[in-house]
């Protein structure tokens, strides 16, 4: 049974416009008690999917561009909506056919925060590493591994602090040989060279950066986060390219992939014709 945070109410508003009647789901959080208030509660509604296996989802945009899925979401009414700003880009691009530097996958979300806790100090290096060991463990350990799986998409909100790499060459493999599809952060990624060698998809706002003891500590995981200008709630589907990074309400992702692909089915055919044309060797972006 599909579960919601928090309490979850829908209103049906029907518009008639035009010719076209247009359907309106609205989520709409009902009001906390004051103890709830008091000890904290999230306020956005959403649906919660961890329940649910993201392969069958994933395997509709598989193939499909980031501008496939913009136009799409323009389509139904999303438009200007899901994009990630531009600087959140790839870290490496493929030039085969195989283009793996692409991404399809749902959301597990994770969120870092600047520490207020202090530094280690001047003390010997065995007394450093026993310090650096403990605040993984303890203050920013990688909890979102627990609910990795094929068809997931690690995104990392890092809350604005560019002097720590959230995403590095060790555990990124870690996260890979889990299930996961890719990588998304408005922070850094480090060993950058590691990670492309590595054929791991990251895309990300900066590059290199400390580890994380005496920087950030662990938020919150699986709640929603903004990552380039965008909101992302676990679950949703995000899709990433050389173009940048698109994220579709889940409410809407099988419509959006519905309507992406014919979309790209045209683009593809087109093409085609063009590359006969010009007398041009087939390639997988038009078959």
């Amino acid at each position: 049974m599909r579960k919601t945070h928090p309490r979850y109410t829908v209103t049906v508003v029907v518009v008639l416009c035009g010719s076209t009647l247009l359907l309106f789901a609205q989520g709409a959080a009902q009001r906390p008690t004051g103890e709830e208030l008091r000890r904290g509660a999230n306020l956005l509604a959403y649906r919660d999917y961890s329940d649910e296996d993201p392969m069958p989802l994933v395997q509709k945009y598989e193939g499909l561009r980031v501008t496939d899925v913009l136009d799409a979401m323009q389509a139904i009414g999303l438009q200007d909506i899901g994009m990630m700003n531009h600087e959140i880009r790839p870290l490496w691009r493929d030039t085969t056919e195989a283009l793996s530097h692409r991404i399809y996958g749902v959301a597990v979300t994770y969120q870092y925060l600047p520490t207020n806790k202090p530094q280690a100090g001047k003390v010997s290096y065995e007394e450093f590493r026993k310090w650096h060991s403990h605040w993984y463990g303890t203050y920013a350990p990688e909890l979102f591994k627990n609910v990795l799986r094929p068809g997931t998409v690690v995104v990392i909100d890092a809350q604005g602090i560019e002097n720590t790499g959230f995403i590095g060459s060790n555990n990124a493999l870690g996260w890979k040989s889990l299930g996961m599809a890719g990588a998304i952060t408005n922070g850094c990624c480090r060993d950058t060279d590691e990670l492309i060698l590595q054929k791991i998809p990251v895309y990300s706002k900066y590059q290199g950066g400390g580890t994380r003891p005496g920087r950030i500590e662990a938020g919150s995981i699986n709640r929603p986060v903004t990552v380039g200008g965008v909101l992302v709630r676990p679950g949703d589907m995000v899709v990433a390219d050389g173009d940048g990074v698109i994220v579709v309400p889940r409410e809407h992702a099988e419509r959006v992939a519905e309507i992406a692909w014919d979309i790209a089915k045209g683009d593809k055919a087109g093409r085609r014709k063009l590359y006969e044309k010009m007398d041009m060797a087939p390639d997988a972006t038009v078959k």
